[in-house]
C-alpha cells in the first residue's frame, strides 16, 4: 500500500469533504452584514485570492511527491522547516479542537445529549477514518460524500425557500474585510494540501482538481451561511436546520461534515510530526492529536474561528509566497542547507507586514498585497545575493 497512488477523482473527493464543514458555514454567516450581492462578490474574490497559492502549494507536493512540511525544506532548509512543522502541529491540534467543538455544539442543538457526548462521538469517528487511512478511503469517502452532497443540496433548497432576500442584515463589515475572511479559509489549508497531493497519480490534474473542488464547494458552504443568516435572520446553522425540520438529516450533515474535514487536520498533524522527528509513527501521532483535540474541545471553550484563521494566514501566507518564488520563479532548491537565512528573514518581514496590514482596509483585503510584496522582496533579495556571490567568486579567481 505504500506506493498506492490516488486518482484525480479521489483527490477531488478528499477536498469536497474538506470544504463541507460547519466552520465554513459559520464563517459565511459572519459575512451577512455585507448583504447578498456584496457578500457573494466578496466570497468569490476571497476564494480566488486564497485558492491560487493553495494550488501552487499542492502542485509542489505532487511534483516532488513529498509532504507539505517536507516541501517547506525546499525553501527554508532542513532546520528552517522545523519552525513551520512545529507551528503547523500546534495549529492543527487547535483546528481539531475548534472543529469538534463547532460540530458538537451544532449536533447538540439538534439532539440535546450534552456537547461532551457529541465531542466523544465525533472524535471516535475521526479515529475510525484515521485507522482506515487516506489511501484506503476511496469506497468509504465515495459513499459519505454522495450522502453529504445530496443532504447539502436539500439544506440549500430549504434555506432558499425559508425567507426573503430583501431582509437586511444587522452589524457592519467592509467589503475588504469580507474578502479577507473568505480568503482566510483556503489559506488555512496551505500547510496541509501537499500531504494529499503527494500521492497523486496525475500530478497537475490532481492538484488542480483538489483546489477547484475545494474552492467551489467552500463558496457553496459560505453561501449557505450567508443566505441562511440573511434569509432567516438566524445566526446559528443548527437552529436553521431544526426550524426547517431537517432533524436526523441535519444531524448527519453536521456529524459527517465535521469528521471528513477534521480527519484531514489530524492526519496532517501526524505527517508534520514525522517531519520533526522521523522516528514518530504517522498514524499513531494523528490519533494522539485527535485525542488531544477532543479533550481540548470538552475542557476548553474554543469557539473563536475568525482570529484563529487570521493568525494562521499571517504565518503561512508569507511562507507559501516564498516557496512559490523559489520553486516556480527562481527554480532554486535549498533543501540541502541547514537553514536558508535569506528566506527566514524575508518570512519574518512578511509576517510583520501581514500583522501591520490587518489594520488597513483595502477592497482586496491584505493577504494578496502582502503575498505580492513578499514575492517581490524574495526575488530581489535572491538576485542581489546571487550577483554578490558571483562578484566575490570572480574577485577570488582574479587574485
Amino acid at each position: 500500500m505504500e506506493n498506492k497512488k490516488t486518482s484525480v477523482f479521489e483527490n477531488g473527493l478528499i477536498w469536497f469533504g474538506a470544504a463541507v464543514s460547519m466552520a465554513e458555514i459559520i464563517t459565511g454567516m459572519q459575512m451577512a452584514p455585507l448583504g447578498f450581492k456584496n457578500g457573494i462578490l466578496a466570497i468569490l474574490l476571497g476564494h480566488l485570492i486564497g485558492c491560487i497559492p493553495l494550488f501552487f502549494a499542492g502542485l509542489i507536493g505532487a511534483k516532488k511527491e513529498i509532504s507539505a512540511m517536507e516541501t517547506v525544506k525546499l525553501a527554508f532548509g532542513e532546520r528552517g522547516s522545523l519552525l513551520f512543522s512545529s507551528l503547523n502541529v500546534l495549529q492543527l491540534i487547535g483546528w481539531t479542537a475548534v472543529m469538534i467543538v463547532s460540530g458538537a455544539a451544532a449536533a447538540n442543538a439538534v439532539i440535546a445529549t450534552g456537547s461532551w457526548v457529541w465531542c466523544l462521538i465525533i472524535g471516535a469517528l475521526i479515529i475510525v477514518w484515521l485507522v482506515i487511512g487516506v489511501k484506503n478511503l476511496g469506497p468509504v469517502n465515495t459513499i459519505a460524500m454522495a450522502g453529504l452532497f445530496i443532504l447539502t443540496i436539500v439544506l440549500s433548497a430549504v434555506i432558499i425557500r425559508s425567507g426573503n432576500f430583501a431582509v437586511p442584515a444587522a452589524g457592519g463589515m467592509s467589503f475588504g474585510s469580507g474578502v479577507e475572511l473568505a480568503a482566510a479559509m483556503p489559506l488555512s489549508w496551505l500547510p496541509l494540501i501537499a500531504d494529499y497531493t503527494r500521492f497523486a497519480e496525475k500530478k497537475n490534474a490532481s492538484a488542480a482538481a483538489s483546489v477547484i473542488v475545494y474552492g467551489l464547494t467552500s463558496c457553496w458552504m459560505f453561501l449557505i451561511g450567508l443566505g441562511g443568516t440573511i434569509l432567516t435572520g438566524q445566526n446559528d446553522i443548527a437552529v436553521i436546520m431544526v426550524q426547517a425540520g431537517l432533524g436526523i438529516a441535519g444531524l448527519i450533515i453536521i456529524i459527517f461534515s465535521t469528521v471528513t474535514t477534521t480527519f484531514l487536520d489530524a492526519y496532517s498533524a501526524g505527517v508534520s510530526s514525522v517531519s520533526i522527528n522521523r522516528k514518530i509513527n504517522e498514524k499513531k501521532s494523528a490519533i494522539i492529536v485527535t485525542v488531544m483535540g477532543t479533550a481540548l474541545a470538552i475542557l476548553t471553550p474554543i469557539t473563536q474561528i475568525t482570529n484563529f484563521l487570521y493568525l494562521i494566514g499571517s504565518v503561512f501566507a508569507p511562507m507559501i509566497a516564498i516557496m512559490i518564488t523559489d520553486a516556480f520563479i527562481l527554480k532554486e532548491d535549498h533543501s540541502g542547507a541547514k537553514i536558508n537565512v535569506i528566506d527566514m528573514v524575508i518570512w519574518v518581514v512578511g509576517f510583520v507586514l501581514y500583522r501591520l496590514c490587518m489594520s488597513v482596509d483595502t477592497p482586496v483585503g491584505y493577504t494578496a498585497p502582502v503575498m505580492a510584496a513578499t514575492i517581490v522582496l524574495c526575488y530581489a533579495a535572491h538576485k542581489i545575493y546571487n550577483i554578490s556571490s558571483l562578484r566575490n567568486t570572480a574577485n577570488q579567481h582574479s587574485k
